[in-house]
């Protein structure tokens, strides 16, 4: 009996000392960079340059020609019939003169309540060239990506509509044909709703508020070849509400804010994480010691959430992943501020201010512009200042945009 309890108290004491060699080490990365990526960047650029006048806004902007990019349901508010509107943005243009941002939309107010829109939306990476030694002839490749929507709008009351944009992506990247690589493509969905009053009459002018909602670019993520890293699209939450100041028959002033929204899963705080077997109790992994290497995962999460889920979970899961809790929530977050001026419908004056955190990719920039209108043709134009110690690639870029109005005042009930 007393060898038996031996015997149990010295396996217990060999399993207490066996428990106390195992030790755990977590070592952060050196840099901790939590700026959310996704695939096809270039849906997040302004197309139009009265959107980018007003610092990249639309969401709750009086209709135009360009609605379909961010808020396809105002096409139900259209006073003309149906248009045609192409913009033009180049991009870098400090650096190169062959990369650029082109758009195309053609809308159509079917009636009262609905509304029909289609646009084709095209970013030029420009020629990149290839020469393997001073005998091979050049090899010239043109990297591009594209989008075409449709999309439906339909007032579901005198003064609210919705519409559903269904989108088709590819993305052509590749560069080197020797390598298993492919153009990546596949499709989206944008829901959007919009609400604009009645005008009111207040003491020394009419008024009219408009509020806005979008979520845009809601689909499956994509890669680039079979093994490849899956991609999220720019998921992106828009909000936004104004207030047109009609002043009388010949002046407007209209204010408008918005805030926007990645809903893509925020990057954790990761780190290497080694078990060691530490035979002197050091705490300080030395195989010269005989220490021996029980497990090590070199993508540990320490803060934050795996971002590696579906796009339906992700989208939910980005409002409560940030490492940094609420604080880093609420720096996800952009929110963009613009004012316009119309005389007689036929001139504008614009400005706005955008604003991203700094540790968020820091974006922030003022813009201004101007537009004119003359029977069916309008012109619009945007220039863009940046704030931020972060150069924007659209700083001192002027943009263009042109827009058909066929059916003027078609419908006047606004």
């Amino acid at each position: 009996m007393k060898k038996s309890l031996l015997m149990l108290s010295a396996l217990f004491f060999a399993a207490q000392i066996q428990a106390q060699n195992p030790v755990e080490i977590i070592t952060p990365d050196s840099y901790d960079s939590r700026v959310i990526t996704t695939g096809v960047p270039f849906l997040l650029i302004a197309p139009d340059a009265r959107a980018a006048s007003m610092g990249d806004m639309g969401v709750a902007t009086s209709v135009d020609g360009f609605s379909q990019q961010w808020n396809a349901s105002k096409y139900a508010f259209s006073e003309t019939k149906q248009g045609v509107a192409i913009s033009y943005t180049p991009y870098l243009s400090k650096l190169v003169n062959d990369i650029f941002l082109g758009n195309v939309t053609y809308f159509n107010r079917l009636n009262e309540r609905s509304a029909f829109a289609a646009s084709f939306k095209y970013f030029s990476l420009g020629e990149i060239e290839f020469v393997e030694d001073e005998f091979s002839e050049e090899l010239i490749k043109k990297p591009n990506e594209f989008t075409f929507d449709v999309s439906y709008a339909l007032k579901l009351s005198e003064q609210f509509s919705m519409a559903v944009s269904m989108r088709y992506l590819n993305s052509d990247l590749k560069i080197d044909d020797t390598q298993d690589a492919k153009a990546a493509s596949t499709f989206g969905v944008d829901i959007s709703g919009y609400y604009q009053s009645e005008e009111q009459a207040y003491n020394s002018f009419n008024g009219r508020t408009r509020l806005g909602f979008a979520i845009q670019n809601i689909g499956p993520k994509f890669k680039y070849d079979a093994g490849g890293q899956e991609n999220f699209q720019p998921t992106t939450l828009r909000l936004g509400g104004g207030f047109d100041f009609i002043l009388d028959d010949f002046n407007k002033v209209s204010l408008t804010a918005e805030v926007t929204k990645l809903l893509v899963p925020t990057p954790p705080i990761t780190g290497t994480k080694l078990v060691f077997d530490d035979v002197n109790d050091d705490g300080v992994y030395n195989p010269a010691d005989g220490d021996t290497i029980i497990s090590e995962d070199a993508n540990y999460i320490i803060e934050g959430k795996d971002p590696d889920v579906g796009f339906v979970k992700g989208m939910f899961q980005s409002f409560s992943d940030a490492p940094g809790g609420f604080s880093e929530e609420m720096q996800e977050w952009t929110w963009a501020l613009g004012a316009e001026y119309y005389y007689q419908d036929s001139f504008a004056f614009r400005a706005g201010y955008f604003h991203e955190s700094p540790d968020k990719g820091a974006r922030q920039f003022f813009a201004i512009g101007a537009g004119f209108k003359y029977n069916v043709i309008g012109i619009d134009l945007s220039y863009l200042f940046s704030a931020s110690k972060v150069p924007s690639p659209l700083e001192n870029t002027l943009r263009f945009s042109l827009t058909f109005n066929i059916d003027r005042e078609a419908y006047s009930e606004y």
